[in-house]
C-alpha cells in the first residue's frame, strides 16, 4: 500500500526508483541485498518491507524479528557499505500505548507487543548502523486505496450492516500514504542535500481521533448517517496483541529537516476518499 503510493510520488522527480518486491529481494539475505546494490547503486533506499501482521507475531516473533529486525540490519549495512541513506519505516506500536500527550520522537519506548519488539529492534539497528545516514520514520493507522485497511473496511462494511460498533478508546492519527509517500521522498531529498539531520520522525497526519470517530467520519463523507456507528471497548474486541490505547505522535522534528509535518486527518481523508471509495466500490 505505501511502496505504490510511493512509487507513485516518485513518479513525478527526476529520478530513477526501482520497486524491488519479496520476490526481487529478500531483506533477510545478505547476499540477495548485495546484488541489488551492486546492479542499481541506490543513493536512497527506502525499506517498506516489514512483517505486519501484528497478531500473527505474537506466536511467531522469531520470523517477525528475521524480517523487522534482523531484515532492517541487513539493509542498514549494505546501505553504509555503499554510502546510500536509508529511511526505515517504523510504527507507534514501539511506544507503550499510555501516554496523555503525544509522544515526542526521543521519548523512551517501551512496546507491549511482539510486533512493537521487533519493529523497535529494527529501528536500533538502522540507527546504531547509520548514524548520520539512517532515518527511522514512525507511522501508525495507515490508509490507502492500493490495500487492505480499516477505511476501506469501514466503507464496504456501512453497505452491508444496519450498525456497526466500533471502539472508542484507542486513540491515533488516521495517516493517509500519499501523505507519508510525500514526506518520505522530501526527506530522501533533504537527506541527500544534507539538510535534514539523521534520526527518528514521526510520519502521522495532525489531530488525534478514536476508531468510533474515525468511523463516523466516514459514514458522514459517504452521506451516510453517523448515528449508525456505535461507541464500544478495547474489550470487546479482544485480540493476541495488545493495542496501544494512545498512538498519539509529536512532529517537532520535521523543523529541523525544513519539512512540514503532515496535514490535519481530516483534511487528508476527505481527498483520499473519492479513490478509496472507487478502489472498495468499483
Amino acid at each position: 500500500m505505501l511502496g505504490q503510493d510511493l512509487m507513485s510520488r516518485l513518479a513525478g522527480e527526476d529520478v530513477t526508483a526501482v520497486a524491488a518486491g519479496r520476490g526481487v529481494v529478500d531483506v533477510t539475505d545478505p547476499a540477495s541485498v548485495r546484488a541489488a546494490f551492486e546492479e542499481h547503486r541506490p543513493a536512497v533506499v527506502v525499506n517498506c518491507a516489514a512483517w505486519t501482521a501484528v497478531d500473527d507475531a505474537e506466536a511467531q516473533e522469531d520470523a517477525a524479528l528475521r524480517v523487522n529486525g534482523r531484515g532492517a540490519e541487513v539493509l542498514a549495512e549494505a546501505c553504509r557499505e555503499h554510502g546510500a541513506v536509508l529511511l526505515q519505516v517504523s510504527t507507534d506500536y514501539v511506544f507503550p500505548g499510555d501516554a496523555e500527550k503525544p509522544y515526542a520522537e526521543d521519548d523512551a519506548t517501551g512496546p507491549r507487543s511482539a510486533y512493537g519488539r521487533t519493529k523497535l529492534a529494527g529501528e536500533r539497528a538502522v540507527l546504531a548502523t547509520l548514524p548520520e545516514t539512517g532515518y527511522v520514520v514512525r507511522t501508525a493507522w495507515l490508509y490507502g486505496a492500493a490495500g487492505g485497511n480499516f477505511v476501506r473496511t469501514m466503507i464496504k462494511l456501512e453497505g452491508v450492516k444496519d450498525t456497526l460498533d466500533v471502539v472508542d478508546d484507542q486513540r491515533g492519527q488516521p495517516t493517509w500514504t500519499v501523505d507519508l509517500a510525500d514526506r518520505l521522498v522530501r526527506l530522501g531529498q533533504a537527506a541527500l542535500a544534507g539538510t535534514a539531520p539523521a534520526g527518528v520522525y514521526h510520519g502521522t497526519s495532525g489531530g488525534e481521533t478514536t476508531w468510533f470517530g474515525l468511523t463516523r467520519e466516514i459514514f458522514g463523507l459517504l452521506g451516510a448517517d453517523p448515528e449508525r456507528v456505535r461507541p464500544t471497548t478495547s474489550e470487546a474486541f479482544v485480540r493476541p496483541a495488545p493495542r496501544p490505547a494512545f498512538s498519539v505522535l509529536g512532529h517537532d522534528r520535521w523543523t529541523a529537516a525544513g519539512i512540514e509535518p503532515i496535514r490535519d486527518w481530516r483534511s487528508a481523508l476527505g481527498e483520499a476518499f473519492p479513490a478509496l471509495v472507487a478502489a472498495e466500490r468499483p
